[in-house]
């Protein structure tokens, strides 16, 4: 049933009226016939006053318990008349109401979205924490062993600065991705876009990767002999580093003698490169963490072939800053897939 305050103030003054209307029927007794039209006048006069009286009463304590509430949800700034004008015509509590709901559902989502960004917010800080623990703490352990006397022994003095080397290495890797992903994130990072030629960029990549792909008794190939030049629109220093990304991440899970296969296929005005391995490949519930930073899908294995565990994170942020879109395909024990699209130029 609607409730709006025209609506109540009808009913009340009509009850207001009849009762009004008995009354003076009452005190007529037997002159009802001879005093009809003062009845009627009486009915009349009655409902008007009540129902105007009623009306801007009831309307007037809606409103003003309602205008708080509309412009905290709609975060409007609006007065009272303002926003009768507005739900003129309507059911103001059903009106109300509604919009109650949506803003309860829509807080609830942004709070839901707030929690599992706390949460991947932790699981971040815990794993720079972590990445960046290690070297430290090797340089830590490197530097107390050459004070201690090490320092003195050649043999011993050289390997260690070394592993000292690698160690600082690694922590400047880790830190330069994480600065490349910001950048890319918050748009710092511009394009230098170009036209080039794809196939002979993966070529000067795999002839780049061909010993760490020896080393794994990996082989990297295509999927069919590109004769010809395919030109796509990018930046170049970016799509190569995203390939070299893929392809490096395809030979550390790959199996030994394994393949690491690229394909292209036209999609309109887009080119899909793809990038396939018959690896270890990903559990279904991994794929959608994949592309987080630092997530790694073999923990105990990947740490030890090195890299940031970054990335993929990397790829995805390229893609992306291209406006373009990457996908993951994988089944365990078969390999995965990365493909993603760039313009053709």
């Amino acid at each position: 049933m609607k409730t709006a305050p025209r609506q109540l103030a009808f009913i009340i003054s009509l009850i207001i009226s009849v009762i009004s209307a008995t009354l003076v029927i009452m005190s007529l007794f037997l002159n009802i016939g001879n005093n009809l039209v003062m009845i009627i006048i009486s009915m009349g006069l009655t409902f008007t006053i009540a129902f105007f009286l009623i009306y801007y009463a009831v309307n007037n304590f809606i409103f003003e318990k309602i205008n708080p509430i509309y412009k905290t949800i709609a975060n409007i700034p609006i007065n009272k008349d303002e926003l009768k004008k507005k739900m003129e015509g309507k059911d103001v509590i059903q009106e109300v109401n509604s919009m109650v709901i949506n803003y309860a559902q829509k807080r609830a989502k942004e709070i839901k979205k707030l929690r599992r960004m706390e949460k991947y917010r932790k699981e971040f800080l815990g794993n720079v924490s972590h990445e960046l623990k290690t070297p430290i703490f090797n340089i830590q352990g490197y530097i107390l062993t050459l004070l201690d006397g090490g320092l003195e022994d050649p043999e011993i003095n050289r390997e260690y600065l070394e592993r000292t080397e690698k160690s600082i290495n690694r922590m400047v890797s880790i830190i330069e991705d994480l600065e490349s992903i910001t950048k890319l994130e918050t748009g710092e990072l511009e394009l230098e876009l170009k036209d080039f030629d794809i196939v002979q960029l993966v070529k000067d990549i795999y002839e780049l990767q061909d010993t760490i792909s020896g080393n794994f008794n990996v082989g990297l190939t295509f999927d069919r002999n590109y004769d010809k030049p395919i030109m796509v629109k990018g930046d170049k220093k970016r799509i190569t580093e995203a390939l070299n990304n893929l392809i490096v991440n395809s030979i550390h899970y790959g199996k030994k003698g394994g393949t690491t296969t690229i394909s292209f296929a036209e999609m309109g005005k887009n080119l899909l490169v793809d990038v396939t391995d018959d690896g270890i490949g990903l559990e279904e519930d991994e794929i959608p963490r994949i592309f987080e930073r630092f997530y790694r899908s073999d923990k105990s294995r990947s740490r030890d072939r090195g890299g940031t565990g970054l990335g993929l994170s990397i790829v995805k942020h390229i893609i992306q800053a291209h406006k373009q879109t990457i996908t993951v395909r994988s089944e365990p024990g078969k390999g995965s897939s990365f493909s993603f699209t760039l313009k053709i130029s």
